[in-house]
């Protein structure tokens, strides 16, 4: 292994010091710096010229432009733009705005589009299988501007104008109650009458549902409450111990049910806590979450200990995902007002000059990121989708899935232990692929929604001719792609044993 990761290292650095020299010709022959300055028609235009001329060593050639940026490179100094600015702190902005547009995004696409693609494969040929491949197929066709557009329109204009007035109307319900339905029978299994008394159900639910938040215009002020912290952490108890352990065994159940009481009745204790806390102590809070969990799966979780600590440590970290987001929800109607009631944003990265405590802050910086976020889950949980599905169905066909299954193994631990396992390693390298890309930013995202990133950087540094964001940008991506690669060809290893690195 050390022997692969060191020869594919030697090799990556040569390949990325041959692209760098690439792209820094490409950029300084695609047009002409000085051209906006020859328009100039102040007495300082010779000046200005001669000072940028200078900056950017326009009077040397381009090669030996090339060995001085290299050069700088390798002690630490990306040098500065044509007009000054230092590159690092350009660079550090831009990393940092594309990291928190994207890296959210990316992983709920990855996490959700696995889930859905595998239930999918399961469940093939089902009107859910159906309904999953139409829709992915829909959004994959969209054209990412036209979805920017649209949410802006409709996700962000309309819906803040209708915040103010938050009454659905019964229509509208009657549509939500006949897709709650549609969805309830698609996830069900079973015969005909099965199924139409799942769409009886799911109509019921959905429509008193939604008329209830309707009459009490739970959309102006949201929260969940105790009884509703409790209900969700119950439930993903039982959910993460059927994935983990199965519901054969109590110990691992046990635990996880422990974990949620606990987790719920904290959020009461915690409150004074929780009224203004900063990040820090947030995060002190999940750690001591995960120290918790780690004991009482230890403690209840019987000779299913390991099972039980992934099940307990997942439910109480989800029920702390909950009491969190109950909390950025009550303050809701408070932020909704100080920013005029329109708390979903259309552009840039945060409300300029606006401050607030740390639940208005974090739903600013939500309000900010929901729209381009939505944009490009749409498009990457598509493709996520069909390829999870794809690469379960293949696996699920393979001899030792028949195998296992002969032999009287659950269902779950064929599913999970094997299929599942298997069938990560295509999914793997499609991952790599898009963390590596997704730190270059998503430039028709960015131009959309007004958010100054890596992508913003890249194309300006394009348009201006000027090699250095330019050269910056390639080395963060290009670093990031070989590092990305090379974690997933050491993925194949651990998900498939017969995989061997040489």
């Amino acid at each position: 292994m050390i022997v692969f990761i060191a020869r594919r290292l030697v090799i990556s650095f040569f390949v990325l010091l041959a692209a760098t020299f690439i792209i820094y010709v490409l950029t300084a022959l695609s047009g002409d710096p000085l051209e906006d300055l020859r328009q100039d028609n102040s007495p300082q235009k010779a000046q200005k010229i001669a000072d940028r001329s200078e900056r950017m060593q326009l009077d040397l050639p381009i090669p030996v432009r090339y060995l001085d940026w290299l050069g700088r490179t390798v002690r630490g100094d990306l040098g500065v733009n044509r007009d000054g600015q230092d590159i690092a702190t350009i660079l550090g902005d831009a990393l940092s705005a594309t990291l928190q547009l994207v890296l959210a995004a990316t992983v709920l696409a990855i996490t959700v589009g696995v889930i859905i693609g595998i239930v999918s494969a399961l469940r093939q040929y089902s009107g859910f299988d159906y309904t999953v491949t139409f829709a992915a197929f829909v959004c994959f066709s969209l054209p990412l501007f036209w979805v920017a557009v649209m949410l802006k329109q409709y996700m962000a204009i309309e819906f803040n104008n209708w915040l103010k007035n938050p009454v659905i109307p019964f229509p509208v319900i009657g549509l939500l109650a006949l897709l709650g339905g549609l969805i309830f029978g698609a996830l069900t299994t079973g015969d005909r009458k099965r199924r139409l008394m799942a769409f009886a159900v799911g109509f019921v639910i959905s429509g008193a549902l939604f008329t209830v938040l309707s009459s009490t215009r739970w959309f102006a002020d949201p929260g969940l409450g105790l009884p509703l912290i409790l209900a969700f952490g119950l439930a993903s108890a039982v959910g993460f111990t059927a994935l983990s352990a199965g519901l054969q065994y109590r110990g691992p159940l046990y635990a996880a049910l422990a974990a949620a009481v606990i987790g719920a009745m904290c959020s009461e204790l915690l409150n004074p806590l929780l009224i203004d806390p900063t990040w820090l102590e947030i995060g002190g809070l999940v750690l001591l979450t995960v120290a918790v969990c780690v004991g009482l799966g230890y403690g209840l979780g019987g000779l299913q200990r390991r099972q039980a600590i992934i099940a307990t440590v997942l439910t109480g970290l989800f029920t702390g995902g909950m009491v969190f987001l109950d909390r950025m929800l009550q303050a809701f109607a408070s932020y909704s007002a100080s920013v005029r009631g329109r708390p979903i944003s259309t552009i840039g990265a945060r409300t300029p000059n606006y401050t607030g405590d740390f639940w208005q802050l974090n739903l600013d910086s939500a309000g900010h990121l929901l729209l381009p976020s939505m944009a490009l889950i749409l498009i990457s949980l598509a493709t996520y989708t069909r390829y999870s599905r794809a690469s379960m169905l293949e696996v699920m066909n393979q001899d030792y899935v028949r195998t296992g299954r002969a032999k009287g193994l659950p269902e779950r631990t064929v599913v999970v232990k094997h299929a599942f396992r298997n069938g990560l390693i295509p999914i793997t390298t499609l991952m790599a692929f898009d963390f590596a890309g997704v730190i270059g930013g998503a430039v028709v995202t960015e131009t959309v929604f007004g958010w100054r990133g890596m992508g913003f950087m890249f194309t300006k540094g394009l348009e201006e001719v000027d090699p250095a964001p330019v050269m910056a940008f390639f080395l963060v991506t290009g670093t990031a792609i070989v590092i990305f690669n090379m974690i997933a060809d050491i993925l194949y290893a651990y998900l498939d044993p017969r995989i061997r690195l040489s």
